[in-house]
C-alpha cells in the first residue's frame, strides 16, 4: 500500500473538528442553562482552550491539536474535548506493539504515520450524572489504514433507563450500516473495558471498534462519523434529566471511588492512554481523562 491518502486524511481531519466544535458548544449550553437545582447559583464553566505542539527527535514540527478543558463548572466537574493531528515515525517500541497487534508488513522499513482524532471525557458534579467517555480516530501508515473508536456510559448510580437510552442511540446511528453491527461492537466494548484486576466492566458499556478497514475508505469514514454523531443524543438526555437532581454525602462518595475505578483502567489498561505517551505526545492532553478528584477504600 503506497497511497498517501492526502484528501482523505484532511476530511477525517475536519470531520473530527467538526464534531468537537459542536460537542463543545452543546456542553457549555447546559452550563448556561443549569438554573435549578444542585449548584444552580455557582458561577457557569466555560472551556479553557490551549493549542498541543508535538516535535520530532531532530525538533521537526510533528503536528499537535487543540485541548479544551472545562473545570469546575456548575454541570462539569472536569471535561475534555480534545482534537489532534499528529505524523512523524514510530519508535520502536511502538512499531513492535502496531506489528504484533496488526501483522503489518514493511513497518521496520518505513515507520511513518499520521493519526487524527477526538477524544472526550466528563466527570460530572452531580453523582446521578453519568461520567461518560467518546473517542474516534483515524490511523495512517504507507502500509495500512484504519479507524477505530467508540463511547461508553460510566455511572457511579447506574440507572437501567439510563443506560437503555445510550445502547439504543448507539444502535439507531449503527444500523444503517448493518444490523449485526451494533451487537458486535457492543461486545467489544463490553470486553475492551473490563478491568481484569478487579473482575469488572468500568461502567454499563457502549461501542468500540479498532482496527475497522474494509477496503472501503469512505464506508468506513461513514460509520465513523455516525459513532460520532450518536454521542451527543445519546448523552445529552441523561445529562438535563440528572443533573437538577439532589445528592448528599454518600452520593459523592460512591462517585470518588468509581472514578478511583476509572482511573486504573486508563492508566493501566488504555491504548490510547499508551499511544499518546508513548509518542510524545502533551502528557496534559493525553491525562486529561483522569478525573478531578477520586478515591481508594
Amino acid at each position: 500500500m503506497t497511497e498517501d491518502f492526502d484528501t482523505e486524511k484532511a476530511r477525517a481531519s475536519a470531520w473530527f473538528r467538526t464534531l468537537r466544535d459542536d460537542i463543545v458548544a452543546a456542553f457549555e449550553r447546559l452550563e448556561a442553562n443549569h438554573d435549578t437545582g444542585p449548584m444552580a447559583d455557582a458561577t457557569p464553566g466555560a472551556f479553557e482552550v490551549s493549542e498541543t505542539k508535538r516535535t520530532s527527535d531532530d525538533g521537526s514540527d510533528a503536528g499537535g491539536g487543540l485541548m479544551s478543558v472545562m473545570r469546575g463548572g456548575r454541570v462539569f466537574e472536569k471535561v475534555g474535548v480534545n482534537i489532534s493531528t499528529v505524523y512523524g515515525t514510530l519508535g520502536e517500541r511502538a512499531q513492535m506493539a502496531m506489528a504484533a497487534r496488526k501483522g503489518i508488513p514493511g513497518m521496520k522499513d518505513d515507520p511513518r504515520f499520521w493519526a487524527s482524532g477526538i477524544s472526550l471525557v466528563a466527570h460530572m458534579q452531580n453523582p446521578h450524572a453519568p461520567a461518560v467517555h467518546m473517542n474516534t480516530r483515524m490511523f495512517w501508515t504507507p502500509h495500512a489504514w484504519w479507524f477505530g473508536g467508540g463511547s461508553d456510559l460510566n455511572p457511579c448510580i447506574e440507572y437501567a433507563e439510563d443506560t437503555a437510552h445510550f445502547h439504543d442511540q448507539q444502535c439507531v446511528h449503527l444500523d444503517p450500516h448493518g444490523e449485526d453491527l451494533y451487537p458486535k461492537l457492543k461486545a467489544w466494548a463490553d470486553e475492551y473495558f473490563y478491568i481484569p484486576h478487579r473482575h469488572r466492566a468500568r461502567g454499563v458499556g457502549g461501542i468500540f471498534m479498532d482496527d475497522r478497514c474494509t477496503g472501503d475508505w469512505e464506508a468506513d469514514f461513514a460509520l465513523t462519523q455516525d459513532i460520532g454523531r450518536a454521542f451527543l443524543p445519546a448523552y445529552l438526555p441523561l445529562v438535563e434529566k440528572r443533573r437538577v437532581q439532589d445528592w448528599d454525602a454518600a452520593d459523592k462518595d460512591a462517585q470518588l471511588v468509581h472514578r478511583g475505578l476509572y482511573a486504573e483502567y486508563n492508566l493501566v489498561y488504555d491504548r490510547g492512554t499508551k499511544f499518546g505517551l508513548e509518542t510524545g505526545h502533551d502528557a496534559n492532553a493525553v491525562l486529561m481523562s483522569l478525573p478531578p478528584l477520586a478515591k481508594w477504600v
